[in-house]
C-alpha cells in the first residue's frame, strides 16, 4: 500500500492537472495528449469521478466536428502517433452515443487498414520512416486497434494485432540482456541499424516501457475467451518484464534512461519510463498475467519511489523530453551519447500521464 502522505501528494497533483484544459494542446492532434486522455479514462474507471470523464469528452468535442472530422489530423502522414488518442475517441462515443465520435474512430481505423507495412507484417512507424518498426508504435496503435476490433470489428484481426507483438519479440528482443531494442529496419539500410540484425544499438527505457504497457493494454481490450492470443501476449509480457526488472536500480528502485549502462557519466534515473513499468505491472497483476503476491509490491514500490523522488512542489521532474531514430544521418543515431543528449524536462505530459496511469491501476487493485 502507498503511504497516505504520498497518496495525498499525488492526488493534489492530479486534481490540479485535470481542473481544466489549460495543460493540454488544443492546436495539434497528438499522442502526448492521447496519453493524458488515456490516464483520465483509467482514473474515471478507478474512481467514478465525473471530472475525468468530462475532461475527455470536452477535449474530444473541441477536435471532432459534426461529421466526424478530426481537427489538425492528417491521415496521409500515416503516422502511428496519431492513432494514440483513438482510445479516447471510442470512450467519448460510448459515453455520449454521438455518432460523430464513431465516425472519427473509423477514420483512424481506416489509416491502420492502409498503413504501410514491412514485408513481415508490422506497421511502419511513420510514412517518413520506411521499413521501420519502433517499440513506441505498438503503444500508439495496437490498444486502439484491438479495442475497435473487439467491440465493433468482429474480432477478426487478432492474428494481425498479436502477430505484430510476436515479430517484435523475434526481431528486437536481446535474450542475453532481457531487453528490447528501440527500433528495427527491415531493409537494414538506415544509418542507425545494425547491418545484420536491423536493430538500433541501445536500450532506451521509455521505448521498452511503451512496449510493456502496450502489451498489457492490448490484452485488456481483448476478448479473454480467445485464450491462445491472450497467452501469446502474456508470454511476451512476462519475458519483457523479467528482463527490465533485472536492470532496476537498487538505490532508487527506478530505472536509468539508458537501461543497461548506469555507469555512464550523464546517465540518469528517468521518470516517465519508470512510471510506465509500474503501471504495466499493476495492470498485469489485475489481469492475472503476473502473480499478485509476487509482483504487486514491486509495482507499488516503483510508483512510491516516483512520487517521493520525482514529484516535488507540484512538479514532476527528470523526464526525457523525446527520443527517436533518424531520419537524417548524423542526428538521432541511437548511440548512448544521443539518448543522453535529449533535454530532461519538468512536467512532461508523457511522464505525468504514465504516473497517473500507474496510480489508476493501483486504485483498481485496491478497490477490486
Amino acid at each position: 500500500m502507498l503511504k497516505q502522505a504520498n497518496v495525498e501528494k499525488l492526488e493534489r497533483f492530479i486534481e490540479d492537472f485535470y481542473k481544466d484544459l489549460s495543460k493540454v494542446r488544443l492546436d495539434k492532434w497528438n499522442y502526448e495528449d492521447g496519453c493524458i486522455l488515456t490516464a483520465a479514462i483509467q482514473l474515471y474507471e478507478a474512481t467514478g469521478n465525473q471530472c475525468f470523464r468530462d475532461f475527455v469528452v470536452e477535449y474530444m468535442n473541441l477536435y471532432i466536428d459534426h461529421e466526424g472530422g478530426i481537427g489538425f489530423y492528417k491521415r496521409e502522414d500515416f503516422n502511428l502517433d496519431n492513432i494514440a488518442p483513438g482510445r479516447a475517441v471510442l470512450f467519448a462515443y460510448e459515453q455520449t452515443g454521438e455518432e460523430k465520435y464513431k465516425k472519427a474512430a473509423e477514420i483512424l481505423l481506416s489509416q491502420l487498414m492502409e498503413q504501410p507495412r514491412i514485408t513481415a507484417g508490422n506497421f511502419w512507424h511513420k510514412k517518413i520512416y520506411p521499413n521501420q518498426v519502433w517499440l513506441d508504435g505498438l503503444f500508439m496503435a495496437q490498444p486502439f486497434y484491438m479495442a475497435y476490433n473487439t467491440r465493433y470489428g468482429g474480432k477478426d484481426r487478432y492474428v494481425d494485432i498479436c502477430g505484430q507483438f510476436e515479430l517484435v519479440r523475434e526481431k528486437m528482443f536481446n535474450r542475453e540482456k532481457g531487453l528490447f531494442y528501440h527500433g528495427y529496419d527491415e531493409s537494414r539500410s538506415i544509418f542507425w541499424a545494425d547491418s545484420e540484425t536491423g536493430c538500433s544499438a541501445n536500450f532506451w527505457l521509455r521505448a521498452i516501457a511503451w512496449f510493456l504497457i502496450a502489451t498489457v493494454d492490448t490484452m485488456e481490450e481483448m476478448d479473454g475467451r480467445v485464450y491462445d492470443h491472450f497467452r501469446q501476449l502474456s508470454d511476451i509480457y512476462k519475458e519483457g518484464i523479467a528482463g527490465i526488472l533485472g536492470h532496476r536500480d537498487k538505490e532508487s528502485g527506478l530505472f536509468y534512461q539508458v537501461v543497461d549502462h548506469p555507469e555512464i557519466a550523464g546517465n540518469y534515473i528517468e521518470t516517465s519510463g519508470s512510471s510506465m513499468v509500474a503501471s504495466s505491472i499493476l495492470k498485469a497483476c489485475r489481469l492475472k498475467v503476473l502473480l499478485e503476491e509476487k509482483y504487486r509490491h514491486i509495482g507499488e514500490e516503483i510508483l512510491e519511489a516516483v512520487i517521493e523522488q520525482k514529484l516535488e512542489d507540484g512538479h514532476l521532474k527528470d523526464n526525457c523530453s523525446v527520443a527517436g531514430l533518424g531520419p537524417k544521418e548524423g542526428r538521432r543515431d541511437g548511440t548512448i551519447a544521443y539518448y543522453l543528449s535529449e533535454p530532461v524536462t519538468l512536467d512532461d505530459r508523457k511522464g505525468i500521464a504514465a504516473t497517473f496511469m500507474a496510480y489508476a491501476q493501483y486504485l483498481k487493485l485496491c478497490r477490486r
